[in-house]
């Protein structure tokens, strides 16, 4: 989680120590994980530059900016394509192809 919120904070240009930003950033992290994989079915991971990273900053951007009722208006079409990757898959594991 400490990565992640260095990550965030650098994402956001958050350049000062405060403890409560911190905890706000952390309460936004865990929210924004929760409703990804919600979204993907499974767990995923956030520490890879990949999309479900790219989307966790850009829904912290959203949280903090106390715009997130525009996150899945604007990101709709990747959140449709992070589930979409998932299926995939778990499709080709199921079949033998990965």
């Amino acid at each position: 989680m400490e990565e992640l919120l260095v990550s965030v904070k650098n994402y956001l240009d958050i350049t000062y120590e405060d403890e409560e930003t911190d905890k706000k950033l952390s309460g936004i992290i865990a929210r924004g994980k929760a409703y990804l994989n919600s979204i993907a079915g499974e767990e995923q991971d956030y520490t890879a530059e990949s999309q479900p990273r790219a989307l966790l900053l850009d829904y912290c951007l959203y949280a903090r900016n106390n715009v997130l009722d525009q996150f899945e208006k604007n990101y709709g079409p990747e959140l449709v394509a992070l589930r979409i990757g998932v299926q995939t898959d778990d499709y080709a594991k199921q079949k033998g192809y990965i």
